[in-house]
């Protein structure tokens, strides 16, 4: 019997969110995960905001929907928000019931400010790490740390001459014509009016030179958990400027596995000075590593191993819209580097099930 299409829009449903999500989502075990780890924030959360005035939206709330902007890869709050409004699977994991009015997508402008002042992604990031630590997943001895390309929202048009003086209006504002031959740029000269933050980067010989930052980030080889991860300025010694701050930030490893970018004789010594054996990838000249270290069976298992970082990236840049970044400032988009870096993290706890 063919069913009616009838309009059944004058009906109540008494169903709430909770029960039209499956006991074995997936997003259930990242929400236990969320859960805890906002428990763990909540003194922080109230010294951010006032004791008086209207009360604003749950910073716990915000947080859930950019998990949801990042987890589902929806590129914009705009369309984040409309997400969020037909769907009961993301009311349900952000907290709001069926009835209650979505918020405006300007929401996140207005409390980004007070979200980065707090520094809640740093905090967010370790809390998640505890959750870790406490499941027996994060292992004391072996890492591996890296760094990639994160490109800039900025154009290549935009980077002018910082002494250049005022210049006629473009006849496109939108798409100016500029000319650049002849001119030789650099960033000790030239800035980005779209993001200063950014710098002129390349990535390897042949390669073209984007607007861009650097992402980092510190691995432990049991899991492929991040215990840390940044961004900074995209310059040539970023890359272990960065590894030095993260260890120096947390724990000491045994070994630290990296690639041919970290084979520098300063690095290396540095390394040797802190108790830590470097099992970075040799150059193939001029490499600061022997026969003392890469003789090991450890050495090539890190080797091995240190590869799984690039699953870190390869998620962060697909997944996580890390690719191109949507945000400028060189605070922000670290804030939101870490962000993501925490996101990965409970996909891969609740990939290796820990509990709360």
């Amino acid at each position: 019997m063919r069913g009616a299409d009838d309009d059944t829009s004058q009906l109540f449903s008494y169903l709430s969110p909770e029960s039209r999500v499956r006991a074995d989502h997936p997003l259930r075990a990242i929400r236990q995960l969320t859960d805890a780890a906002f428990t763990e924030l909540s003194s922080q959360f109230d010294r951010m905001y006032s004791t008086i005035g209207r009360p604003s939206i749950p910073p716990e709330q915000l947080l859930r929907a950019l998990l949801v902007q990042t987890l589902y890869t929806i590129r914009s709050e705009r369309l984040l928000m409309e997400e969020i409004d037909y769907s009961i699977l993301f009311r349900w994991f952000v907290g709001l019931g069926l009835d209650e009015p979505i918020w405006s997508p300007s929401t996140f402008s207005k409390n980004r400010d007070r979200l980065l002042e707090g520094d809640v992604a740093a905090a967010f990031f370790d809390a998640v790490r505890n959750r870790a630590a406490a499941s027996g997943l994060l292992s004391d001895e072996h890492f591996t740390v890296d760094g990639t390309q994160l490109e800039a929202w900025a154009s290549l048009k935009s980077f002018t001459r910082r002494d250049a003086g005022r210049r006629e209006p473009p006849d496109d504002p939108g798409n100016p014509d500029v000319d650049f031959r002849g001119e030789r740029r650099a960033n000790a000269t030239h800035a980005s009016t779209t993001d200063p933050d950014a710098q002129l980067y390349k990535k390897a010989d042949g390669q073209k030179s984007v607007m861009a930052y650097r992402g980092h980030v510190l691995m432990e080889n049991r899991h492929g958990l991040i215990v840390n991860a940044c961004a900074t300025a995209a310059t040539g010694t970023a890359e272990r400027e960065a590894a030095e701050i993260m260890l120096l930030a947390g724990r000491r490893p045994r070994t630290l596995g990296a690639d041919k970018n970290y084979d520098v004789a300063s690095f290396v010594a540095t390394l040797r000075a802190a108790g830590i054996t470097p099992h970075v990838a040799q150059k193939t000249q001029y490499t600061a590593l022997d026969a003392r270290t890469t003789r090991h069976p450890g050495y090539h298992r890190s080797q091995r191993k240190r590869k799984l970082v690039e699953q870190a990236f390869g998620w962060m840049k697909t997944v996580g819209l890390m690719r191109k970044l949507r945000h400028r400032g060189g605070e922000l988009v670290d804030w939101m580097f870490t962000f993501t870096a925490t996101a990965y993290n409970l996909v891969r706890l609740r990939t290796l099930g820990a509990t709360v």
